[in-house]
């Protein structure tokens, strides 16, 4: 938030009788001008449906004359007044950074010097688009969010529709919100999930953001649109395939890192090695789920084994129990883990049967 001040003399002329003015016929009032940027949050939002919101806040000070255009509010009048003013908008704008969300009566609340009734919700991340709370719904979504708070990097695996992304990137949004971190950096092997793509139209951006289309999903979801528009362009959220990590230190920031079971081993070691001062840094994926060509390893795997016990390095596994997509995909996931299980037994039985077979001959 940034407030600009201009003084501004108004001379005030009160003719008395008589010939002659008087000292004390003229008057002099001391005008201020000042603007105030909105900084963290979208005006559109801010200012309300057709303005709804900057027409309250101008009825209820009279005294100011009050212009908005755009993240920024021109304002003049008495000094006293104006300082009443920019105090109240503060607090107004930092409920509306803190919920998303700006009614009139949250407005009317905080002027009259009342608080804006506030519920408090139980496990709280951060408030997303329209004040909607996202919350950490299951018991190893508790867990990532303890285990990011005391650690500087932590693993996340479990299968899909689990909410490890979803709530991931709500972590990173809350840090950025809280001055924590100055940056949020995600990032994705650019795998394709078994088909084959071939050539995709448009600049590099083009063809690549269909891989990190998830990622803007859940972004879109706490963050509004223009505000995300605003933080990509200025390269506070940035948004980038794995391959375009090297070589970089990422300071003051918070990474994750999305469907780390399709990195290579040299993927996930260069990645891993990107954290810098200041920095947070999120690893997830689904070990049941690797993309990755039938001779390579997944760099996820190998790098929770090396990794384990090691300071400062959390872990958290996700269960069927943890999912919270449609009802149905908890009994997909069983339906396939069972027929997984299956085949695996009947693999062990037949190369145990052909080991016992061997056997025989090799006795015979």
């Amino acid at each position: 938030m940034n407030v600009l001040q201009k003084n501004i003399t108004n001379f005030v002329c009160f003719y008395e009788k008589g010939p002659a003015l008087s000292a004390n016929s003229i008057k002099t009032t001391s005008m201020i001008e000042r603007i105030y940027i909105l900084e963290s949050v979208d005006p559109v939002i801010f200012y309300g449906v057709n303005n709804s919101n900057m027409q309250l806040i101008k009825t209820l000070f009279p005294k100011l004359r009050i212009v908005a255009r755009g993240n920024i509010m021109k304002v003049i009048g008495d000094e006293e007044e104006s300082e009443l003013f920019l105090k109240k908008i503060r607090e107004v704008e930092k409920y509306c950074e803190e919920f998303n969300t700006l009614s009139e009566e949250v407005i009317m609340d905080i002027v009259k010097g009342k608080g804006p009734a506030i519920v408090k919700q139980e496990n709280l991340i951060i408030h997303g688009m329209n004040g909607k709370p996202i919350v950490a719904r299951t018991e190893n979504q508790r867990a990532l969010v303890k285990a990011f708070e005391e650690n500087d990097l932590v693993f996340a695996t479990g299968p899909a529709g689990s909410g490890k992304t979803f709530v991931a990137i709500a972590l990173a949004v809350k840090a950025l919100k809280n001055k924590e971190a100055r940056k949020i950096i995600l990032s994705r092997p650019a795998v394709e999930a078994g088909e084959k793509l071939g050539f995709l139209p448009g600049e590099m951006k083009d063809k690549l953001d269909p891989y990190l289309q998830p990622l803007y999903d859940a972004l879109l979801d706490m963050i509004p649109g223009n505000k995300l528009k605003e933080y990509m362009e200025t390269n506070v959220i940035q948004i980038a395939p794995l391959a375009f990590m090297r070589g970089r230190t990422l300071n003051d920031a918070v990474i994750i890192l999305d469907e780390a079971q399709n990195t290579t081993v040299h993927q996930i070691k260069m990645f891993l090695t990107r954290l810098g001062l200041n920095a947070k840094m999120i690893v997830t994926g689904d070990i049941t789920q690797i993309d990755l060509p039938p001779t390579s390893m997944s760099g996820l795997i190998q790098a929770m084994q090396i990794l384990k016990g090691i300071d400062g390095i959390g872990k958290v596994e996700f269960t069927k129990k943890d999912i919270v997509r449609h009802k149905l995909v908890q009994r997909i996931v069983e339906a396939y883990d069972k027929f997984d299980n299956k085949r695996k037994k009947e693999k062990e039985t037949k190369t145990n049967e052909h080991k016992k077979d061997n056997y025989q001959i090799k006795e015979s």
